[in-house]
């Protein structure tokens, strides 16, 4: 199983600019790379302290410029929030500087505030994000685009740099909704996850999905890749203070960015997943964040494997990325974190069934 980093540029202390939270974002990145993860990946946000990443494939260009090696994987670009045809291109361009190296994620979105501030209508957010995504990947096979939509109009150009190899097999979707696995399944996807949901309710999409996906395709779905918010120490009970502390921290920057104490999901088309959420914190935002702890990645060496064992078995994932520094984390106590983690636990997840990104890019 391949072992990830992912770097969120959270700017959420208010003792830090933004431009500190770059530098040690990274640096953090840098050590990943020393320390042996096998790719990089970042998440597209925009507008807020939230996350910081408002490009992802300059984000990686960084670091495949910086590195031959790693394996470069966005977490994801919102598609509703672009034009396809750039998309592709971007895509393209990074593929070709990187000698292949990609692993495209792609998602809908959900923050109102960057819908807004795109002027674009979350309304139709599904639609656009289905359009989007079957002329992105049709774009990546044949070298060309051209797509007659209800929403996406082009008219047919080349992709230059042309696309040099194909992305099936590498590319994933972040999908939340049973509505959205389908779509995924449909359009020959795979899928990441990034925890939010109880377990047994994501095998039984995932199960659903699989069908799907076999029916559409005449094949087995990939294997999932899995993301988490990670903290590792020597000692449970310290590990356990820092966890409600970070990952209890970054799961109030989640009900903040997304307005999760609201209630507009319930008037918007296509987010209908999400009501029972917004309920679900009104009616106790400290039992949801609790929650939210339990499925990620904490504890002593031990117990962080035995997490990512149990979670990615679940899911029949096939790589781990995970998050090591985010809310205001002292940097110090992230890099600690990280360099535990490397030393005594990603050897042992590794040994873990999985297929290795960097043969999806061969």
């Amino acid at each position: 199983m391949d072992v990830g980093a992912a770097l969120i540029f959270q700017g959420t202390d208010p003792q830090l600019s933004d431009r500190d939270v770059y530098k040690r974002e990274l640096r953090m990145g840098d050590l990943a790379i020393d320390l042996g993860f096998q790719s990089i990946w970042s998440v597209e946000h925009h507008f807020t302290d939230y996350t910081m990443c408002p490009d992802v494939t300059q984000f990686l260009s960084y670091w495949a410029g910086r590195n031959s090696e790693v394996q470069l994987g966005s977490m994801v670009i919102v598609l509703p929030w672009h034009d396809p045809m750039r998309v592709v291109e971007e895509i393209s361009m990074l593929d070709n500087m990187s000698d292949g190296r990609m692993v495209l994620g792609i998602g809908r979105g959900l923050g109102r505030i960057e819908f807004e501030g795109f002027n674009r209508d979350m309304n139709i957010s599904r639609e656009y994000f289905t359009e989007s995504a079957q002329m992105i990947l049709e774009g990546l096979e044949q070298g060309y685009c051209e797509f007659d939509g209800q929403h996406i109009k082009q008219p047919r150009r080349d992709v230059r740099p042309a696309p040099f190899k194909s992305f099936r097999g590498r590319t994933y979707a972040a999908a939340v909704s049973p509505e959205s696995s389908q779509i995924m399944a449909r359009l020959g996807v795979g899928i990441l996850i990034v925890p939010q949901k109880p377990w047994d309710a994501v095998e039984q999409e995932l199960s659903s999905y699989r069908a799907t996906y076999r029916e559409v395709n005449g094949d087995e779905a990939p294997e999932t890749i899995l993301a988490g918010w990670t903290y590792c120490d020597e000692d449970a009970g310290r590990a356990e203070e820092m966890a409600r502390k970070y990952i209890g921290g970054y799961y109030q920057t989640v009900v903040k960015h997304y307005e999760l104490a609201g209630d507009h999901m319930k008037n918007t088309k296509g987010y209908e997943a999400y009501v029972s959420v917004q309920e679900n914190v009104q009616k106790s935002q400290d039992a949801m964040e609790e929650f939210f702890m339990s499925i990620q990645v904490w504890g002593t060496p031990e117990m962080c494997y035995d997490k990512i064992k149990s979670f990615t078995g679940r899911v029949n994932a096939g790589a781990f990325n995970g998050v090591f520094s985010y809310a205001g984390m002292p940097y110090d106590a992230a890099e600690q974190s990280m360099r535990l983690f490397a030393r005594e636990v990603m050897p042992e997840i590794r040994k873990l069934p999985g297929q290795p990104l960097n043969s999806l890019a061969a």
